[in-house]
């Protein structure tokens, strides 16, 4: 299956989804060290989301989560790509700065299609997620 979506970030990968359907702040929610979510309380809470195509709805938080974003990237614990519902700022820039490619508006319901450990290939060239 092929879903298309907006070119927030472009680039190319693959790897198995980590899907939320909580928000994600980069700034105090993961460590940019290790890649591990550290938030207290979220669904993702103590997963790595290294080498992971990130599901989520959105960003939240501080503009130093771009940052932090490319910390993870230096640190080699970035996420392979991002998905989102809707981009938002923070993340857009954390992804562009830090070449992760991201996606966003995924025609269908991204939730029922998508589900945690699928395999998906991201072309953040084209706009297309396929599994």
């Amino acid at each position: 299956m092929i879903l298309k979506g907006r070119v927030i970030a472009g680039g190319h990968a693959r790897g198995p989804a980590m899907v939320t359907m909580q928000p994600i702040s980069f700034l105090g929610s993961v460590d940019p060290k290790s890649g591990v979510v550290v938030e207290k309380g979220h669904e993702l809470e103590g997963k790595s989301i290294a080498n992971m195509v990130l599901v989520f709805p959105r960003g939240k938080g501080s503009t130093v989560g771009s940052y932090i974003m490319l910390q993870l990237k230096k640190n080699g614990v970035a996420p392979a790509a991002i998905i989102n519902l809707e981009a938002e700022t923070i993340i857009a820039v954390g992804a562009i700065i830090s070449k992760i490619p991201m996606l966003d508006m995924l025609e269908g319901d991204m939730y029922s299609l998508i589900k945690d450990g699928m395999v998906l290939e991201v072309d953040a060239e084209k706009g297309e997620v396929r599994f």
